[in-house]
């Protein structure tokens, strides 16, 4: 009993860390991309010269890739925590890490955060999968179907995002995960946030076709 409590409390403090670290290199991009959107304008940059934008654009890629490593790295270990216990989550980090390490080495830094965002996007379609179902095998923080499927969707909408800013040079890939990455988080807020409206909606639509259905019915007996 004492040892399931303890475990319990390494898992609230484990998921409370990786939280907050998310929040806070979220919060640093926030503030890089509006720093760098005002400077752009008030500099009246799109209007120099094209050495002086991609200037521009290599020194605010440089501020602000240590935070998208950061935040790469926190999805591979935050996304499969859903899946695997705590001693299994921290084995699977260490091979996450050599393995990146490695495909850094033989691919570039690139090829290590695409190995490490990729294995996040694949555990998390399992997860999401395993949501919908009603899974009870996944570690949700909180309780309710509805939520554990809007925190998985949320969770897939910031790996497409990432992924997005990682593959930014590829313009016709931009669309598609944008727009995958809006329904995605949109969906998922809906349903952590208006859990009770989002059941509320689906019950009333499925008495209203219970409804119609008894009226096509009672129509064609008589």
């Amino acid at each position: 009993m004492l040892k399931k409590q303890r475990d319990t409390q390494r898992k609230s403090s484990y998921d409370f860390y990786l939280i907050l670290a998310t929040v806070l290199v979220l919060f640093a991009i926030s503030l890089i991309s509006i720093y760098g959107m005002f400077y752009f304008k008030f500099a009246q940059i799109h209007q120099m010269s094209p050495a002086v934008k991609m200037s521009y654009m290599s020194r605010m890629n440089s501020f602000v890739a240590p935070f998208i490593m950061g935040l790469i790295l926190l999805l591979g270990i935050c996304v499969p925590k859903r899946l695997l216990p705590t001693l299994w989550l921290n084995r699977l980090a260490v091979l996450l890490v050599a393995g990146a390490v490695l495909a850094g080495v033989i691919g570039g830094v690139k090829t290590s955060l695409l190995l490490i965002l990729g294995t996040s996007l694949v555990l998390q379609v399992i997860v999401l999968v395993l949501a919908l179902g009603g899974s009870k095998n996944l570690h949700f923080h909180k309780k309710g179907y509805w939520v554990r499927l809007g925190s998985s969707l949320i969770h897939l909408g910031l790996i497409l995002f990432v992924l997005d800013l990682l593959l930014y040079e590829k313009k016709n890939l931009h669309l598609f995960l944008f727009w995958i990455t809006t329904g995605a988080s949109v969906a998922g807020m809906l349903c952590c946030f208006y859990a009770e409206a989002v059941v509320g909606f689906i019950n009333g639509r499925k008495q209203a076709s219970l409804g119609a259905c008894r009226g096509i019915i009672i129509v064609t007996k008589n």
